[in-house]
């Protein structure tokens, strides 16, 4: 597998310990084109950048080194886990995103990302559940990698957590509603899962809603918790 070095200055110039890595954080780019992502991601203006990134034809630029903490999380939150850099390896795709025309990935760059994310599990025992997107770990902030990311192929790898609900059963029960005591027990599967409730307000409680559905339950992204929704969540919680 080749792999191009691009040089990104945006990172902490400290080294930190492999067991320290714990988490794989999947964005997309969210511009126009690779040549813009990169000069994104390398410039110090920008004080942005990741681990690796992954063009449409599949090829893999390396701009940080995975012992040192590339600036790819932010204000983040995943399980027990903080402020994710210092823990994790973000891996960006280049697709223009929701802003500019948001379009599938290609079988190429999947295939290099399956390829990636292999090794960094191996190497360092990452386990399925902290494979996430960057809405994930910061939903009120972010829509990354967004609906139309593969989460489902990606776990058939291994690479990720699904749930084993069948389709048959859970269409039956999209749209219809809950009571307000299985909503809570929505959100307390939703913690088990890993993400961070730090709100409570019902704006911020549908951003997290919606993060949810953009991985697990893609056909439908509307922020309303439906019965589909906490079956899927429940069958989670209970495998991971």
């Amino acid at each position: 597998m080749r792999i191009k070095k691009i040089y990104s200055p945006n990172f902490n110039k400290k080294k930190r310990p492999n067991k320290s890595i714990k988490l794989i954080v999947i964005h997309y780019t969210g511009m126009q084109s690779e040549r813009e992502s990169i000069i994104r991601l390398s410039s110090p203006k920008f004080k942005v950048s990741s681990h690796f990134l992954i063009g449409e034809n599949g090829k893999i630029y390396r701009l940080v080194e995975d012992n040192k903490i590339a600036w790819h999380a932010g204000e983040s939150c995943w399980g027990k886990f903080k402020n994710l850099n210092k823990n994790s390896i973000g891996i960006e795709l280049v697709n223009k995103g929701h802003r500019y025309g948001y379009s599938n990935f290609k079988k190429k760059q999947l295939s290099s990302l399956i390829k990636i994310c292999k090794i960094l599990i191996n190497k360092y025992k990452i386990k399925k559940q902290n494979i996430v997107g960057h809405s994930d770990i910061a939903p009120l902030r972010k829509k990354d990698p967004g609906e139309k990311f593969p989460w489902i192929d990606l776990a058939k790898k291994k690479i990720g957590v699904w749930h084993n609900s069948r389709n048959e059963k859970l269409i039956k029960f999209r749209r219809a509603k809950i009571s307000k005591k299985y909503k809570i027990n929505f959100f307390k599967n939703l913690v088990k899962i890993g993400y961070c409730l730090k709100s409570k307000k019902k704006t911020d409680l549908t951003k997290i809603t919606k993060a949810f559905q953009r991985h697990f339950r893609k056909d439908l992204v509307n922020g309303i918790i439906d019965k589909e929704c906490l079956t899927i969540a429940k069958n989670i919680s209970k495998n991971t």
